[in-house]
């Protein structure tokens, strides 16, 4: 099973670390944030890779060139500069056959979710969507959940209390036909969509979570794996 990771944004509130290279490739500990997550599949077994990339590209493609992993496929798909993450990922239709399902993770986010518990249930619900909810800080977006449907997706909205987009997707290839063909967000147009089509179901995960939204997540990742308390 195919697993992709948005890799291609500019990462423009982590801007101290990204002026020179892609926010992927930012290092937690001794290596990029990108290959933490990528062992996180790997850990399950999934090593069939399609990585999107965009900005500064050509830092992640030298990366894999001198450190490659026997035991990954890695695809380097270029899926331009400015891309928004519904072209992102329109742009990888290519790569997926008629009804397949495929994970998709962004590029900057770490956990210790069981991925094969969370294909269960995706497979068990039979939608085109599963998103990973989380409850972190709340400066990220809220989603509103009814029976494991998610009734509301308000990406990045100010909120105290709720479910947010964990980020760790698992979807059906039908969900291309929910993505224009404009430059749009993944995360406002086609899911907005597939919400009232109720086509999108929630997992709920209670357990680490972190993104490295900017500079202070990016030290509290890095004093975690310091003190050797690792938890994805």
């Amino acid at each position: 099973m195919k697993a992709v990771i948005l890799c291609g944004g500019y990462g423009t509130r982590l801007a101290e670390e990204t002026k020179k290279i892609p926010k992927p490739m930012v290092k937690i500990g001794n290596k990029p944030i990108l290959i933490h997550i990528m062992n996180i599949y790997s850990k399950y077994g999934y090593n069939n890779f399609i990585l999107a990339l965009g900005y500064k590209q050509n830092i992640i493609r030298k990366y894999f060139k001198k450190n490659p992993k026997k035991n990954w496929n890695v695809k380097l798909v270029d899926t331009g500069h400015s891309t928004l993450t519904g072209k992102r990922l329109l742009k990888l239709k290519k790569f997926f056959n008629k009804n397949e399902d495929f994970f998709l993770t962004y590029g900057d986010g770490l956990s210790n979710l069981d991925l094969n518990t969370l294909l269960k249930f995706h497979k068990r619900l039979k939608k085109i969507a599963t998103v990973t909810a989380v409850r972190p800080p709340a400066r990220f977006g809220e989603l509103k959940i009814k029976k494991n449907t998610v009734s509301k997706f308000d990406e990045k909205n100010q909120i105290n209390s709720g479910w947010i987009n964990g980020g760790f997707f698992v979807f059906n290839s039908k969900i291309f036909n929910f993505i224009p063909k404009s430059n749009t967000m993944l995360e406002r147009d086609t899911m907005a969509k597939l919400t009232k089509k109720k086509k999108i179901v929630a997992f709920k995960h209670l357990g680490f979570w972190q993104c490295m939204d900017n500079l202070r997540d990016k030290n509290l990742l890095n004093s975690i794996w310091k003190k050797n308390k690792k938890q994805w």
